[in-house]
């Protein structure tokens, strides 16, 4: 039976909920401010009722700040990829910066929407969607565990943003890609004055269409020279740039893991690559670690995205190619060359590892737009010349 105190003009319940497991001591569910008795008493009541059923939860006031490190610590232990933990640390920094010593049981659903839409304003709708995804679990994970009453996120789905002409115009510039004729003159640049390894690493790219980190990630183990094969199952992870501190991870989605066949061009610089190799590991073999990388430095370890990047710069400035061209640049050009010969959109997401086919169609529209673009000028240029 409740207890009911009136303290000056007000009254007080008071609930007997049990024994603590731990402390022994006897727990009681309090709360007070109500104006009459009869308010009160109906307040213990739905407690009790509460109690009866199992179904009560008393709100924790936890920090948002520390339920989000206590979460994130379970994240990382539940077999994730690092850089998915890296992902939700940062997602997770735009609620700690507002919320951090806020109990997180009151944060209420017009609190968290406030908080999405103000972030709309500053990020891309693919991020957003990455904090959501962030907010949706920890918050799931806060009312399974009996600290708070109502999930903020539910029902919540995110505001659409209409793209400006200026962010689609930004959006079609973004599938940069050398042309055939481009890629021929920086490749024999990249024969003729290339570095180490960079003719091979930039007709590798171009030939085959991975990513920088799968292509980084490969082993002697993954190519198979008698059926001219390549086998794509990881890719490398190195935020921080350092040779030591490199990370095996599977692939960006389970379509990436991946067979595809390499020409005898590409299957003959491979052998070569391999033979000079072998005469680098004979001699640093005193600080050799040979983890069978095909890609390695002169010290065994993989070489560095960074590394790749400066090299590419210097070689297109070199070449006088003006375009932003990046590694994955490489990936579209391969794309660009596979529907020039008349290869099937099927065939492309398979060799490129899109487990999503509208990946490989919004790039195909992109390319196929290009080409009849370049189709109008040559016959333009026909024309011109038979008048």
């Amino acid at each position: 039976m409740a207890q009911i105190i009136q303290r000056g003009k007000t009254w007080t319940y008071k609930v007997y909920m049990g024994v603590d497991p731990l402390t022994k001591k006897r727990i009681y569910e309090s709360k007070g401010g109500f104006k009459t008795q009869r308010e009160a008493k109906a307040a213990a009541r739905l407690i009790e009722i509460q109690k009866e059923n199992g179904t009560f939860i008393k709100e924790s006031d936890m920090p948002f700040a520390q339920f989000a490190k206590d979460w994130l610590k379970t994240y990382s232990r539940s077999g994730v990829k690092v850089s998915s933990v890296r992902a939700r640390e940062k997602e997770m920094k735009h609620f700690i910066s507002v919320w951090g010593p806020y109990p997180i049981s009151k944060i209420t659903k017009k609190m968290y929407q406030k908080r999405i839409i103000d972030l709309s304003e500053q990020y891309s709708h693919n991020y957003l969607d990455g904090i959501h995804a962030c907010g949706r679990m920890v918050f799931r994970q806060a009312l399974e565990l009996g600290l708070l009453k109502v999930n903020p996120t539910e029902n919540f789905k995110l505001p659409k943003k209409q793209q400006t002409v200026e962010e689609l115009e930004k959006a079609e510039e973004d599938i940069i890609f050398l042309e055939k004729e481009e890629l021929a003159h920086f490749l024999k640049l990249a024969h003729s004055e290339g570095l180490e390894m960079d003719n091979l690493i930039f007709t590798t790219l171009s030939y085959t269409g991975l990513r920088i980190g799968e292509l980084l990630a490969l082993k002697w183990v993954d190519f198979n020279e008698k059926q001219g094969t390549l086998r794509i199952t990881k890719t490398v992870y190195n935020p921080s740039n350092n040779y030591e501190k490199y990370q095996l991870l599977t692939p960006k989605t389970k379509g990436s893991v991946r067979t595809i066949r390499i020409n005898d061009k590409l299957i003959n610089m491979l052998k070569k690559h391999k033979i000079k190799q072998n005469e680098i590991k004979l001699k640093n073999r005193l600080i050799y670690q040979d983890n069978g990388f095909i890609f390695a430095r002169e010290d065994g370890h993989p070489q560095l995205r960074k590394v790749v990047d400066t090299r590419l710069k210097r070689l297109l400035k070199k070449a006088e190619i003006e375009k932003n061209i990046t590694p994955h640049s490489f990936r579209h050009t391969h794309t660009s060359l596979l529907l020039e010969a008349g290869v099937g959109i099927k065939e492309i997401q398979q060799r490129l590892g899109h487990t999503d086919i509208n990946t490989t169609m919004n790039i195909y529209a992109h390319m196929t737009a290009n080409m009849e673009e370049k189709a109008s000028q040559k016959f333009d240029k026909l024309m011109e010349d038979l008048l």
